[in-house]
């Protein structure tokens, strides 16, 4: 069982806004770079910090389900 690598970090003054920082070696494993975006989910155990965008998830979902129903129309729009 692996246990979970555990870093206690401050949270600091940005602007108007907060920031904490991140070990090199998260950022290095989880291939994240300065710059990018990531998202803030509330879970029960917490902040879970993902690179993964659930409203972007959701609507491929409903693409693939319409994607199947409508498979003949989308074949006819390609050509």
């Amino acid at each position: 069982m692996d246990i979970p690598f555990v870093k206690k970090t401050t949270i600091r003054a940005i602007g108007n806004s907060a920031g904490a920082t991140i070990p090199k070696a998260l950022l290095e494993k989880y291939n994240f770079h300065e710059g990018d975006t990531v998202f803030l989910l509330e879970t029960e155990n917490g902040i879970l910090l993902s690179p993964y965008d659930p409203d972007f998830e959701a609507s491929m979902e409903l693409y693939q389900e319409a994607s199947k129903k409508y498979r003949n129309a989308l074949k006819e729009l390609a050509k």
